[in-house]
């Protein structure tokens, strides 16, 4: 199985075959030289790291040894107008999504956190993807490879938008899933493939 870490805009596959098509620095994966000081270095000078190897998963497994991971969870709201919710933070366009509580079961995160950013209440209706997000956080002095479970969610169209501008969020709207997509084009390539994802379930349920 292949795996996708995020680095902000850039990113780190995990595959069994080199990529075609798309500029990537092609890394072996050899167990004892794959160390997250390695990539990060390479992913200095570029966009995409492709590490291959005939065991993905294990290759995966031992870059993740490098990190303290982190679960949270978010989604994508859609409204009985077929809307979805989209936010700006710190000057993107995003998608709620935050940490597990202890106790917490992943799919009331999903919802929570929405409630929190955006003020809109939501009832999940179904997981979408996971995705992985590696970074820095200075406040403990460690590096995190979170793991978010995405959702849909429903919830009406009605209701004041509460943006948590404390957590840097500017603004809170419904969007046309054409626009949504729009938006995501400049936004973080995690929130595309959310955005994608959720489309692509939408088509299906049109031809059932």
């Amino acid at each position: 199985m292949n795996h996708t870490v995020y680095f902000a805009d850039k990113s780190v596959i995990f595959t069994s075959d080199a990529p075609g098509g798309e500029c990537y620095a092609v890394v072996p994966a050899d167990p004892a030289d794959l160390s997250r000081a390695k990539v990060t270095k390479i992913l200095e000078s570029h966009n995409c790291v492709a590490i291959v190897s005939a065991d993905p998963d294990a290759a995966f497994r031992s870059f993740a040894a490098d990190f303290t991971q982190i679960e949270a969870a978010g989604g994508v709201v859609v409204n009985d107008r077929g809307e979805w919710l989209m936010m700006r933070r710190n000057g993107r366009w995003d998608l709620p999504k935050g940490h597990l509580e202890c106790g917490e079961r992943i799919e009331a995160c999903a919802a929570r956190e929405i409630a929190e950013e955006t003020g809109v209440c939501a009832e999940p209706v179904r997981p979408l993807c996971r995705t992985w997000h590696a970074y820095y956080f200075p406040k403990t002095e460690r590096w995190e490879l979170k793991r978010t479970h995405w959702y849909e969610l429903r919830a009406a169209a009605c209701g004041g938008l509460v943006p948590q501008t404390e957590e840097g969020i500017e603004t809170v709207v419904w969007c046309a899933p054409a626009e949504a997509m729009a938006h995501a084009a400049g936004s973080f390539p995690t929130v595309r493939a959310v955005l994608e994802r959720l489309e692509t379930c939408l088509s299906a349920d049109k031809k059932t």
